[in-house]
């Protein structure tokens, strides 16, 4: 009885068997859970680290091409530069010189013309300055800012008579190309045939003839005594399209041979040139004056710019023309 006493009962047996192996497996999967997160951060770490060498190979990269891009810059400019001093830099120049001196002279150029005016202006500056370079663009300025000087001689009095120009001599579209003209088609014909010549003779009367019309008009209409229209020699007011004066003929002709030499003195042409381009200016001035005394008035649409682009048209031609019997 007392040895049965010492046996397990079945119950207690059973009580007292090992547990299933469940602690082992949970260490191995905290193991793996490890390993696993090990690996990811690895992961991580690597691919952050690939981005941040990528980075410093791009800032690596600019930094190299910064340098590269301002030597492309500046060697750009140079080049620009250089073809801005040739006679005839080309329309990338030219237009780049205009550009700046425009911006630089803008308040001086709304004291000759409008808005619109100094747009279309532009163009015209351009094309003279890729054409003929710095002189041809010396003289399309010495041109504005001497008409934009003598229109505004004795301006109160002319508007008092009726006789002054629209806008208090500020010029539109219209009279640019009434004034430019001739000048833009020379300098775009230099341009298209690669040579100046003859083109560049009849640029410099265009601008003269012009020059030599304004001033005529604007002293006779200030300090003309005596007044006729040139067709009849009729005895008309001051500011009659078609009158002349002494006074005004002779600061015309005066203007054009002014100009001439001044073409010549910026190499625009020789000597002898210059002769031919004051006679064709004056020339061009007179046929002018018998254009607007005998038509303007009587056609519509003969306005006054019209005219204008007639008679610089003509100056143009008889420059070339007369430049072309000079011996070589």
């Amino acid at each position: 009885m007392q040895r049965a006493a010492l046996l397990p009962s079945p119950a207690a047996a059973r009580t007292a068997q090992p547990a299933p192996a469940a602690a082992p497996r949970a260490a191995a999967l905290r193991r793996d859970s490890a390993s696993s997160l090990r690996l990811s951060r690895g992961r991580r770490g690597a691919a952050a680290v690939a981005a941040a060498a990528k980075a410093a190979a791009a800032a690596s990269a600019a930094a190299a091409a910064a340098p590269s891009a301002a030597a492309a810059a500046q060697a750009a400019a140079a080049e620009l530069l250089q073809r801005a001093l040739l006679p005839h830099p080309g329309l990338l120049a030219g237009a780049a010189v205009n550009s700046l001196v425009f911006a630089a002279g803008l308040r001086v150029l709304l004291k000759g013309l409008t808005p619109a005016g100094v747009a279309h202006s532009w163009a015209l500056g351009a094309a003279a300055y890729a054409a003929f370079g710095a002189g041809g663009y010396a003289l399309v300025c010495a041109y504005f800012l001497a008409g934009t000087a003598v229109t505004r001689v004795r301006l109160e009095q002319k508007q008092r008579e009726g006789i002054a120009e629209a806008r208090s001599g500020r010029r539109g579209p219209a009279s640019v190309w009434g004034s430019g003209c001739a000048g833009a088609a020379c300098a775009l014909a230099a341009l298209a045939s690669g040579s100046a010549h003859p083109w560049q003779v009849g640029f410099v009367a265009s601008f003269a003839s012009k020059l030599s019309d304004t001033v005529s008009s604007e002293i006779g209409k200030a300090f003309g005594r005596s007044t006729f229209l040139i067709t009849t020699l009729q005895a008309v007011p001051r500011g009659t399209e078609g009158a002349v004066s002494a006074e005004g003929t002779a600061a015309g002709v005066a203007a054009a041979v002014l100009f001439a030499a001044a073409a010549a003195a910026a190499g625009q042409v020789s000597g002898p040139q210059a002769c031919v381009v004051a006679a064709a200016a004056v020339a061009a001035n007179v046929f002018e004056s018998f254009l607007g005394a005998s038509e303007q008035g009587k056609l519509p649409w003969l306005t006054n710019d019209v005219v204008n682009g007639i008679q610089i048209t003509l100056a143009a031609a008889l420059a070339i023309a007369g430049a072309s019997l000079l011996p070589a």
